[in-house]
């Protein structure tokens, strides 16, 4: 918060708010967790695109008259579409800020995803600490939940990201 009462943006000029993203290392507290929206419901074209995109052709993701002889009657969405929006939706409020992504681990598929499915994050920090070889930063974890809007939990992954504390931030430098 600026001083201001207001959340989430910092004032930049009189009644002129710019939006935040993301975090300094101090402003991270172990056990901390962040609810990400909006949600996004999936849709076969997302499914499709991002399939012909990374050049995945299996046909339990992009050809239904396949799919109709599965367990599932239909095409899955695929993990590389559920996994990029759900990290996609972390990154405001986890590491908007961060100067690098360090690597994920514990990558765990529960459910299916289907067209249709309306997906959700959240995300608990598990550790940070200040990094030994870049003076200026830290490293954060933390763990990354998908939910379906029923509730179900059908994605979870760790990741690690380096980012700057205040006094090495570029923001104010950025325009941000």
């Amino acid at each position: 918060m600026d001083g201001t009462g207001i959340t989430g943006y910092k004032q930049v000029g009189p009644q002129r708010y710019r939006e935040v993203i993301g975090f300094y290392f101090e402003d991270f507290t172990v056990g901390d967790v962040f609810e990400h929206r909006p949600g996004r419901t999936v849709t076969e074209a997302d499914n499709l695109l991002f399939n012909l995109l990374s050049m995945n052709p299996s046909p339990l993701h992009i050809d239904a008259a396949y799919c109709e002889q599965t367990q599932w009657g239909k095409p899955l969405i695929s993990s590389l579409v559920t996994f990029s929006i759900v990290c996609g939706m972390s990154v405001r409020s986890t590491s908007g800020r961060a100067v690098a992504n360090l690597g994920w681990d514990k990558i765990r598929l529960t459910h299916p995803v289907f067209a249709g499915d309306t997906l959700y994050a959240e995300s608990r920090i598990l550790a940070k600490r200040p990094s030994e070889k870049r003076p200026g930063e830290g490293i954060i974890t933390c763990e990354t939940v998908g939910l379906k809007s029923t509730g179900e939990k059908f994605l979870s992954f760790e990741r690690n990201f380096l980012v700057p504390t205040r006094e090495k931030g570029v923001e104010d430098k950025a325009g941000y």
